[in-house]
């Protein structure tokens, strides 16, 4: 195919994705589908937090992206956001400034320097957070806190299924997370990562995110560095130890502070947008996709979208290697990008095959990908990589499935069915 007219298949995923981004994330029923609302979730609230000024102040960022920055201990801007709004439904009670937000942060750290502080209260359009640097005598590192409220809608909270979810394969550079229930109900995970996935920078972000029963949501996160980004490493791991991050999320203090919320008026939100026809789930996918995988191959593990998209990291006794595959119908439109390269088979199927370096700029990285459109306008796309992680450098020189096994799955007859053929 020629270089000019040459697509990435993963960015027509986004673009499908992004297609789909205006509707509401409802209640998801599926597990991989819920983990990444509540992978979002505790996003949105620990991004909050984020360190993105100079000395002179604290950058903070908010819900929908609104970002403003305090000057001068001035109060902040209203940002403008498609958020929900807070505003009280009753006589306001007991609040919460941003001075008694800091204060209690203070007090649960162990002994050592608390400087440079940001804090919301809540009596503020967003919700309560404290940023500081903390300092133990062993090097600075950046700690936050952010509080929030999950509402039930009438359906009440299962702390478990809202907590930050621990990976579930080797696409996640951590080194270590553990999810359990407290003994009162509440599930927390305390998770010990990255800041950049491609460790880049060897930047360390540890967090512990946890629920309650009653939907008090508190997220820390701590950095081996004074800020999130921008700033030099100042110790090998952050201040808090996993059993120290543990205990102040679940500190008792933050409760009171979190019913002090005032209640939210939900946005009037559209709903969630239908997969597109003859989309095939994730599951099927990898259902299918495994039986098609050679048999010398071992899958070590695997996951995937809601629909249309799944990957798995197999080894055939060589080392990982990454599989994705899109499945995607009503492509008809794309027909225009397989070139003069492109074989026609008698059906009308067209089918290119490439061998190009990973996208994603792990050292030494290829992708060999078979690409295959049928005349209904369904397109198959399945890529192997030399490499368990498209992030990390290669770890064998060739992927484990060849171009030949690739073009096999792609044109197999598995993908014409929403079931599984025996």
């Amino acid at each position: 195919m020629p270089a000019d007219q040459q697509t990435d298949p993963f960015e027509d995923r986004l673009s499908s994705a992004l297609h789909q981004v205006g509707g509401a994330f409802d209640s998801p029923r599926t597990e991989l589908a819920a983990a990444g609302a509540r992978r979002g979730r505790r996003l949105q609230l620990q991004r909050r937090t984020a360190v993105v000024g100079s000395a002179a102040g604290l950058a903070l960022v908010g819900v929908g992206g609104a970002l403003f920055v305090p000057r001068d201990g001035a109060p902040a801007p209203q940002p403008t956001s498609v958020a929900a709004s807070r505003t009280p439904t009753s006589v306001p009670g007991k609040t919460y400034s941003a001075e008694d937000v800091v204060r209690t942060l203070q007090k649960l750290l162990p002994q050592g320097k608390f400087t440079k502080t940001e804090a919301r209260g809540t009596d503020e359009d967003l919700p309560p957070l404290a940023v500081g640097v903390f300092d133990d005598g062993q090097g600075e590192g950046s700690v936050s806190v952010g509080l929030d409220r999950i509402t039930s809608n009438g359906k009440g909270i299962v702390p478990s299924a809202e907590v930050l979810p621990c990976p579930e394969d080797s696409q996640s550079d951590v080194d270590g997370c553990v999810t359990e229930t407290l003994s009162d109900g509440s599930a927390i995970t305390v998770h010990q990562g990255y800041e950049y996935p491609d460790r880049r920078v060897d930047t360390k972000a540890w967090s512990a995110d946890l629920v309650t029963p009653d939907g008090h949501h508190v997220s820390v996160i701590e950095w081996n560095s004074p800020a999130e980004k921008g700033k030099p490493i100042t110790r090998t791991d952050p201040p808090l130890s996993p059993g120290q991050l543990k205990a102040l999320a679940s500190a008792k203090q933050w409760r009171a502070i979190i019913e002090a919320i005032p209640e939210q008026t939900p946005p009037t939100a559209p709903a969630a947008p239908a997969a597109r026809p003859g989309s095939l789930s994730g599951a099927t996918i990898l259902r299918k996709l495994k039986l098609l995988l050679p048999k010398e191959v071992v899958i070590r593990s695997g996951g995937s979208q809601e629909t249309e998209y799944g990957h798995v990291v197999v080894d055939d006794g060589r080392g990982a290697s990454l599989v994705q595959i899109n499945v995607q119908p009503g492509m008809s439109d794309v027909a225009g990008i397989y070139g003069s390269d492109a074989e026609t088979l008698a059906d009308g199927t067209r089918v290119v095959l490439r061998e190009e370096p990973g996208e994603k700029g792990g050292a030494g990285v290829v992708r060999w990908t078979a690409d295959a459109l049928r005349t209904n306008g369904l397109r198959v796309v399945v890529s192997a990589f030399n490499t368990g992680d498209q992030n990390k450098a290669a770890t064998r020189k060739t992927p484990a499935l060849t171009l030949s096994d690739l073009r096999r799955i792609a044109l197999s007859p598995e993908w014409l069915s929403d079931t599984t053929v025996p």
